[in-house]
This record gives C-alpha cells, structure tokens and sequence, in this order.
C-alpha cells in the first residue's frame, strides 16, 4: 500500500496540476461582463449610412483624418464606445461608429449564455465588408475624408484584423482585447496595425498573444506592434471608468495615449 501511494498518488497530483494549468491557458468562452457602464450623453449624432445606421462626431475644425470604430458584442450605441469616439474627435479625428449587427440586437449580460453560440452565428467578425465599404464610401463623399483608420474592441478587435487584411484604404488600425478565435489565421496585413492587450483577459489568454505575435513576425510586412497591459482584464480600455478603478487609471490612460500615438503615427 505505501509502495503504491508514494508511486500512484505522486503522479495523481502531477496529472491533476497539469489539467489545471491546461483550463487556466484555455480562453473562457465569451461572453464577457459589461464591466462599468459610462453615464454619457455624447456628442455626436445618429444618421443612415447606407443599409445601416452610424454614430458620427466631429471635431470643431476641418479635418481629411477619420477613424471607423468598432463596437463589441454590446452594439454601437454602447456609451463606453461613443466616449472613446468622441475622445477621438477631440484629437481631430472624424469618428464613426456603424452598426455592424445590421440592426440586430446587440448581446444583453442578462442573456443565457447558452444561447450566445447561436446569437453569433447571425453576427460573424468576418461578413463585415459590405458595411465597412458603404462606411467608407460615406467618409469619402459626405466628409472628405482622404485618410482614414479603424479600431475595434472585443468582437470590434478580430474586424479589426480581418479588415487590415483587405483594406488598403486603412492608414492604420488598433485592435482592443480583440476575440483571436474570432479571427483568420493570416497574419499579412496590408497596413500598420496595434495590438492592446490585457494581461489577466479571461477571453484572450496569453498563449493565444504570443502565438499571434509569433505569426506577425513570420508574415506580416508592414509595421505592427503587440503590447500586454499588466494586471488588466478584459476591455479595459473602455469598460473601466478611471474614477472608481484608481490602480488600474495608469494603465486604461496609457492604453488610450499608446492608441492615439499609433494613429497619429500613421494617419
């Protein structure tokens, strides 16, 4: 009996680590919490852009630069995203955020997390081009915009990456805690793209970072950086109100600044 505990119940334990360290690198399937809801008017205003409607703001002067926005799972007219659209006008960006579920509705947290698999099925990252070329058609002719960026969060993040992709017409594009296995496994990215990532993100686990950091370097040729926040979850950028989350303000402000360097760079 000793001589079986100290040879089975060993590797019992080993077995037991193993499996746990495995569920800990393994994404937790989205989706994520809302996490702090800003209390925003915003600044903008509502129009039709084509098939689908948009948040558009301004900054005070003339500007050519714009930048298309991306929501999350939790649609366009989230106040969180039109603060960060509006902070984007301030900087002198034109900033739009369309809707890219097409007028279906954006997830709830008092959804059944069962029902999310269905609910994104109707809401795939990567049947985004027709919304995105009607956005900019509309930048182009209603705006003048002559140069233009995208950013995403979450969902908005793997648009992000599958636009990058395609569109040449993107000076630059920030992808925010984007969802990888929501994204192609082609990393050739026709323009400069930024990688914000958090570094305790229960959807993005950082074995998934590093791998996509490593098929950046394998085939992407223009410039892209990948940069982990320490001690950040999930959507900090934007779901975090900086008042109540005092440890975690440096970090959501340095986020925010290393996202407007990016396009400043490249725009």
């Amino acid at each position: 009996m000793n001589h079986l505990s100290n040879g089975v119940i060993p590797l019992l334990i080993i077995c037991l680590c193993n499996l746990l360290a495995a569920m800990a690198n393994k994404a937790r399937p989205c989706p994520c919490n809302l996490g702090d809801r800003f209390d925003y008017e915003g600044r903008g205003h509502e129009v039709s852009v084509g098939h689908i409607s948009a948040y558009v703001v301004k900054p005070p002067h003339h500007t050519d630069k714009a930048v298309i926005v991306v929501h999350d799972i939790f649609g366009w007219q989230l106040p969180n995203t039109r603060y960060i659209a509006d902070m984007l006008a301030s900087k002198g960006y034109i900033a739009i955020i369309p809707d890219f579920f097409k007028g279906q509705e954006p997830w709830k947290p008092s959804n059944d997390w069962a029902t999310y698999d269905d609910w994104l099925k109707t809401r795939d990252s990567k049947n985004t081009n027709r919304e995105t070329e009607v956005v900019l058609k509309y930048l182009k002719k209603q705006c003048h915009a002559k140069k233009i960026g995208v950013i995403g969060f979450c969902w908005g993040g793997a648009v992000v990456h599958h636009l990058m992709l395609r569109y040449l017409e993107f000076k630059a594009g920030v992808s925010i805690c984007g969802i990888i296995t929501l994204q192609e496994d082609n990393y050739d990215l026709k323009n400069p793209t930024f990688f914000i990532f958090a570094e305790n993100d229960d959807y993005v686990p950082l074995d998934q970072v590093a791998e996509v950091e490593r098929k950046l370097k394998e085939q992407c040729k223009t410039d892209f950086e990948v940069k982990i926040y320490p001690g950040q979850t999930h959507g900090f950028l934007h779901r975090k109100r900086e008042d109540i989350n005092p440890q975690d303000r440096p970090f959501i402000e340095e986020a925010r600044k290393d996202m407007l360097s990016w396009l400043n760079r490249y725009i």
